[in-house]
């Protein structure tokens, strides 16, 4: 009966970790949610206010690394490019992926050196990971990222307002493909095509089991409606450069030129 009444307990126990971890992205991912509540909240971008129809594909690299390269290979024959958040361990594991994600374009950003809740960490440790990422990217391409996203969408003021310190953005998403959850290519699709709106940051990973499947079709789909593609800085520039802010639910609004 007691082995009985302990593995019960752990199952409990798994089940309301699993509550609890995915309370918090649900939150990461909707922060009109608590918006209201919080007073003078520090927020990433989240998407950009946009007359035109402009959308920024994004990708997290920070495991895996088995489908990168039909990624740029999707990318290049659609004649578009992407944003990819690169974890500092990963490109030192894969130094030539980063290489040509450079070559082909890409725009590369910052997704941490060791993929840590920020939360967690003091801001010492924060720039230190922004700061040790940048430099093995910049080690391979020259360049360092100028836009940052969180590990795991943790963030709270402290993380956004060092974050903005060292001179870079902070950059969630308004669309997550789900693609992380190992769903279909038509479950993906269906995610990302039912959420664009003009101005959107889409999130992708790099290493999910059926987004190559699904990108074609997805660019496609957006093309035929009048969208057209662009980076995550690109996105960004009219706000950086007239001045802008952040509506609750994370949209940046650029100040009038």
């Amino acid at each position: 009966m007691m082995k009985v009444y302990v593995l019960k307990r752990g199952r409990w126990a798994a089940l309301g970790c699993l509550v609890i971890a995915a309370a918090m992205f649900w939150v990461v991912s909707h922060p009109e949610a608590v918006g209201a509540a919080a007073t003078q909240r520090e927020l990433p971008v989240y998407y950009v206010q946009s007359e035109e129809k402009k959308v920024a594909l994004s990708f997290d690299a920070a495991w895996g690394n088995e489908d990168t390269e039909q990624l740029i290979s999707i990318l290049d024959e659609a004649g578009i490019h992407a944003t990819f958040f690169l974890v500092g361990d990963w490109v030192e594991r894969y130094p030539e992926s980063v290489q040509q994600l450079y070559d082909a374009g890409e725009e590369l950003g910052n997704h941490s050196d060791t993929h840590p809740y920020m939360t967690q960490c003091s801001q010492e440790t924060m720039v230190e990971e922004l700061n040790r990422c940048n430099e093995k990217i910049a080690a391979i391409t020259g360049e360092s990222p100028a836009v940052f996203r969180c590990p795991y969408g943790d963030y709270d003021n402290t993380v956004i307002t060092t974050i903005r310190s060292i001179g870079m953005e902070a950059v969630q998403w308004n669309v997550d493909s789900l693609d992380w959850k190992g769903i279909s290519a038509s479950e993906i699709t269906s995610n990302v095509l039912n959420k664009v709106v003009p101005g959107s940051i889409v999130l992708f990973h790099n290493a999910a089991d059926h987004t190559p499947e699904a990108l074609p079709g997805i660019i496609a789909s957006l093309q035929e409606q009048g969208y057209t593609f662009c980076t995550v800085s690109e996105l960004l520039a009219e706000g950086e450069e007239n001045g802008y802010t952040i509506a609750h639910d994370g949209m940046m609004i650029p100040d009038p030129a």
